[in-house]
């Protein structure tokens, strides 16, 4: 099944104001990204998800993001953690989705948080997890905290339904003013033993038998970042375009005949094409290629490489655009927020990416640029 956009993207251009003011998804909008089938793209086939491949996934996100990058950034990261969701034993995926696979799930799984006690069938879960994306409209959400002590220490992750938690409003942003990326308290839940599966379990490649399930989480993890950014940079572009091919320097000349002009444009539209086919290439990597380290550290540098390319890009028009960019109202310092707050991910940082690349790059025979 193809990912079904149109009424998602109509809907996302009407709501654009609404929930930037509300700093989270409308019901509405929540409803369309799940009817536009992002919540089940990788539940797997046994509950009816679709198992479906990296590539579409993120490119939907990215078209969804040339119109808001706060309803991208929901829909791609609804559909990621459904993949997250498919490491559960399985009578805890039954618990999600025997019913229905469109359910939404949000999560907080980075740093561990909270506090658990360890019963005989389960934990006694409690604490405070930040920047739960979408966490509104989600009808569970997946948290992390630690467990055991000692050698036996463990960062495991929680399965928790919307009843058992309390969502606090804290998230006041600068960019992705429309992800509702709030506060999560749990008091006291108990989480089943079917409801856990620990963070080193993201590293396995063998939850079940289809390619998104059989490949370790850091090959695809940043992929649901990088979409919605690069959406934005080329919707961005072409604000800057249309806006300069209209205004007037004060010799009164055309903006788009000055060199300044021609260049900026020429540079930013190379760097969103080549983030573009950084992507591209890494989603083809996660969805046909033989998982080994390299290609890990290949895709973790190209989707840190690729966001760094897209903030550049749209830095760069921002800087040429002219005092009216600055203006409220202006689609063009939206979309710059919205990509700055992006590319701020923490998966997305390039130091990290490149001690990564680097284990494996160095001493290497062959290694491809």
């Amino acid at each position: 099944m193809t990912l079904r956009l149109p009424s998602l993207t109509a809907l996302a251009r009407t709501s654009v104001e609404d929930i930037e003011r509300r700093r989270r998804l409308t019901p509405e909008l929540a409803d369309a990204i799940t009817d536009a089938g992002f919540a089940r793209h990788f539940v797997p086939k046994e509950w009816n998800g679709e198992s479906g491949s990296f590539t579409e996934v993120a490119e939907a996100a990215a078209a969804v993001g040339e119109t808001c990058a706060s309803t991208a950034w929901c829909a791609a990261l609804y559909a990621a953690h459904g993949r997250l969701a498919a490491y559960l034993p399985h009578e805890g995926q039954r618990e999600l989705w025997e019913e229905s696979p469109d359910v939404r799930i949000a999560a907080a799984v980075v740093p561990p948080s909270g506090e658990t006690e360890e019963l005989e069938d389960g934990w006694l879960l409690s604490g405070v997890w930040n920047l739960a994306s979408g966490v509104d409209r989600a009808h569970w959400i997946l948290v992390s905290a630690w467990t055991g002590e000692g050698e036996a220490r463990t960062s495991r992750i929680f399965a928790v339904p919307r009843a058992h938690f309390e969502v606090s409003d804290t998230w006041h942003s600068l960019g992705l003013r429309g992800t509702g990326s709030n506060t999560v308290r749990i008091v006291g839940a108990f989480v089943p033993a079917r409801r856990s599966f620990t963070l080193a379990d993201l590293a396995r490649s063998e939850v079940g038998g289809e390619r998104c399930h059989t490949v370790p989480h850091q090959l695809v993890a940043a992929a649901q970042f990088v979409a919605p950014a690069l959406g934005a940079a080329r919707q961005a572009l072409r604000d800057w375009t249309e806006s300069t091919a209209v205004r007037v320097r004060a010799d009164g000349r055309p903006a788009h005949t000055a060199p300044g002009a021609q260049e900026v444009l020429t540079r930013a539209s190379a760097e969103i094409h080549a983030a573009g086919l950084l992507l591209r290439n890494a989603l083809g990597r996660a969805d046909l290629s033989e998982v080994t380290p390299h290609t890990v550290a290949e895709n973790v540098r190209d989707f840190a490489m690729a966001a760094e390319l897209c903030v550049g890009a749209v830095g760069r028009l921002m800087r040429a655009a002219g005092s009216r960019a600055q203006a409220a109202d202006s689609p063009l310092q939206r979309r710059w927020r919205d990509v700055t707050a992006v590319t701020a991910h923490a998966a997305l940082d390039f130091e990290a990416a490149s001690a990564l690349y680097s284990r494996t790059g160095f001493g290497r025979s062959g290694v491809s640029a």
